[in-house]
């Protein structure tokens, strides 16, 4: 068993010499030695990680191969990537706003492979690409500044990223539950390889960012960016809002222009003091309505925006994955209603949510005060990270509820609904999901004056 693993992990870390040296040759480690880096105990620590955790991922991919192996070689290239950047900090002032999104650039370059490769497949693997691809959006902790960046710190930003991976990851999980156990094993040895490893990595070595370069020292400067280079694209896993510091510029990026183009000055007719067609709409400490006209349907524009400072509306997108409310509070609501093929993200426990007149919806939130409501809806996944105290769907067709431990206490009431699936963790198994069928059909029996009902129990012959 032990000379078998030693097999696996020689044979990973060969591959990655090898994609190292000839398939992305512009992330060669430049203005520090090999004899510097080699003896760095951060970056040994680095190649430790590739070869143990990103070796049992890639191990477990090769098992599987197909679109699983393809996706698998663009996180042990990004990871490389991520190596030479971290290399490269230390020889490199701290970059300007501006100047970042150059040193980011083949990192930037990396995830976009990933994502073309996800995004829009009908593969039978479509949870697994998107999984590791979303999961590539932990790697961006690299271009932390500094407090007021616009970014979480660096364990915050591997946390968040892969919380919108495992949504998909846990769809593989239970997909292959009882069918496959190397899918079983991809998709765990993926989660473990970011959180914890990645993770206490990070905590160890740069839990306040990387280390750059004091200021006036003789080396590399942060290289200019008069023009970005391609999308960092950090995936349906991240956020596409309008945000400050790093985290706009991430943004602009992967609008595919220059980080000053669209930018115009705020008149006096423009702000909403002065605006009549806006009355009674706010938005949260000064940010902006958000709205995304890309995803819109032809029912209504696409909003994402806070009114009279109480409720959450999300409306008409389609395609958008990126969807994220992260400044709320438990006096707010949520209402999501006519969206189709969209991931809703909300990170802070609000009052309570309802999605109506959705399709293919993914919702992900921290919790709720009161209730979690669906309405009117098909194809419907949630999963609840926090505490839940009812949940209710009614005229839903397909609906998949992913609890936590803090939700199990949850009441659920179904009515007109059908193909409705409760996940909870697997007390039996690490990381593993025990699925529960909700009864929609009913026998009333008249009894002793009175109808008595119970759900219909199906045995085989």
């Amino acid at each position: 068993m032990e000379g078998a693993l030693i097999g696996r992990l020689e044979a990973a870390v060969s591959r990655l010499e090898a994609l190292s040296a000839g398939a992305h040759p512009s992330i060669a480690p430049r203005g520090l030695s090999d004899d510097a880096s080699a003896q760095d105990p951060a970056i040994l620590a680095f190649d430790d990680l590739v070869a143990s955790a990103l070796g049992r991922v890639s191990a477990a991919a090769g098992k599987i191969g197909a679109e699983v192996a393809e996706v698998t070689r663009l996180v042990e290239k990004a990871f490389l990537v991520g190596k030479d950047l971290l290399i490269r900090t230390k020889q490199t002032q701290k970059p300007t706003m501006e100047s970042l999104a150059a040193f980011m650039g083949p990192l930037n370059e990396t995830i976009l492979e990933a994502n073309a490769l996800a995004e829009g497949t009908r593969s039978s693997h479509a949870n697994h690409l998107k999984a590791a691809a979303g999961s590539l959006a932990a790697l961006a902790w690299i271009g932390y500044t500094g407090k007021g960046c616009g970014m979480p710190l660096p364990m915050a930003q591997v946390e968040e990223s892969w919380q919108m991976a495992e949504f998909y990851s846990n769809k593989v999980l239970v997909e292959y539950k009882n069918k496959d156990p190397d899918h079983v094993e991809w998709a765990r040895a993926l989660k473990e390889l970011y959180v914890p490893d990645l993770r206490d990595y990070i905590k160890r070595f740069y839990p306040l960012g990387p280390v750059w370069q004091p200021p006036g020292s003789a080396t590399n400067k942060a290289p200019s960016a008069p023009s970005p280079p391609a999308s960092l694209a950090i995936s349906s896993a991240s956020s596409s809002q309008p945000k400050s510091g790093m985290s706009a510029v991430f943004a602009e990026i992967s609008s595919g222009k220059p980080v000053t183009q669209g930018l115009r000055k705020v008149t006096d007719d423009m702000k909403s003091k002065n605006r009549t067609d806006r009355t009674g709409v706010v938005t949260t400490e000064g940010k902006e309505t958000r709205n995304a006209p890309s995803f819109g349907s032809t029912k209504g524009p696409a909003k994402l925006e806070l009114q009279m400072g109480r409720k959450w509306v999300v409306e008409h997108h389609i395609g958008n994955k990126s969807l994220i409310i992260e400044d709320c509070d438990t006096k707010q609501s949520v209402y999501a209603y006519g969206c189709k093929d969209c991931v809703l993200q909300i990170k802070g426990k609000v009052n309570n949510i309802t999605v109506d007149k959705c399709t293919k919806v993914g919702v992900l939130f921290k919790g709720v005060v009161a209730a979690f409501e669906v309405v009117n809806c098909n194809s419907v996944e949630v999963q609840c990270e926090g505490s839940v105290p009812t949940i209710s769907i009614d005229n839903t067709s397909g609906c998949q509820l992913y609890l936590s431990k803090e939700s199990l206490d949850t009441s659920i009431t179904t009515a007109k609904s059908s193909e409705i699936n409760a996940l909870i963790p697997d007390a039996n198994s690490d990381g593993d999901w025990a699925e529960h069928s909700l009864p929609q059909q009913y026998i009333h029996a008249f009894k002793d004056g009175q109808f008595t009902t119970s759900p219909v129990s199906h045995s085989g012959a």
